[in-house]
């Protein structure tokens, strides 16, 4: 007997997501730990997996860990340039593709695209749709090229910057909406700054776009923006200046988050 610990003695400690680092450093699904749950991991595999589970108990999230997450029907690899994609998210997707017909031939642009799931899962569920995405982030950048099979037009660009003499039926974004001191920003440490704080009340670049966007919208186009929960009306009363039919969401958890605007 070697005595080292098996899959099993693994599973019956009390460490946080031990049955997904389980699965990364053994290159097994959910299944096969439990089918076989009596091996015994080498040297090399337990030293990998302290590794793991020291990082994942300072709080460095999975996502990162694993090199990639899931978000609406795909997969995604992210790094600690992007963001993590979150289940509320894809409530843009959701409104998007109410809003057009799949077979439109439509010019839309995800800005900030960070690992690029809002323009990559468009391209993919809407195929005629003409898709465009920017970030300011090279590396934000590196990855969302890295994740897309399709023809995305990609700008290394703040917002509407590199954008000039171009028009767009929808303009999508999850901007960075966390004020300065938002209590949500300890949970948040390993996530690149840049992409959550928009100073001191998180509605600048809120305000950027809504300023911008109708020069760069067509005849009846529309802003769809995700939001914090604290925003919405003040968001909507940024938008009554150029925007009209402003519609407001809320995500599963029943927490303001999405607004949908068209351009007066």
């Amino acid at each position: 007997m070697s005595g080292r610990k098996t899959i099993n003695d693994f599973l019956r400690e009390d460490l946080i997501d031990i049955t997904q680092l389980l699965t990364l450093v053994l290159g097994q699904n959910k299944e096969q730990l439990y089918t076989y749950s009596n091996y015994e991991l080498t040297n090399k595999e337990l030293k990998r997996l302290d590794e793991l589970i020291q990082q994942r108990q300072q709080g460095k999230p999975f996502a990162y860990l694993s090199g990639s997450q899931g978000f609406y029907h795909l997969d995604f690899k992210v790094s600690p340039a992007t963001l993590i994609p979150r289940p509320e998210t894809e409530l843009l997707i959701d409104i998007a593709i109410d809003l057009f017909k799949p077979n439109q031939s439509i010019d839309v642009i995800d800005l900030g695209t960070g690992s690029g799931v809002i323009a990559i899962t468009l391209a993919d569920k809407c195929p005629s749709w003409r898709i465009s995405a920017t970030d300011k982030s090279i590396e934000a950048l590196k990855i969302a090229k890295k994740n897309t099979t399709k023809d995305i037009n990609f700008y290394h660009s703040s917002w509407f910057d590199k954008l000039t003499g171009k028009t767009f039926d929808l303009i999508v974004s999850n901007p960075p909406y966390l004020a300065e001191n938002d209590s949500h920003l300890e949970s948040l440490k390993y996530e690149p700054i840049e992409a959550l704080i928009s100073g001191k009340d998180g509605l600048d670049d809120i305000r950027e776009i809504i300023q911008n966007a109708p020069k760069y919208l067509n005849q009846g186009g529309y802003l769809l923006l995700e939001h914090s929960d604290r925003q919405q009306k003040e968001i909507v009363e940024l938008l009554k200046l150029s925007f009209v039919n402003i519609l407001t969401y809320q995500d599963l958890n029943g927490l303001d988050r999405v607004i949908l605007a068209q351009v007066r």
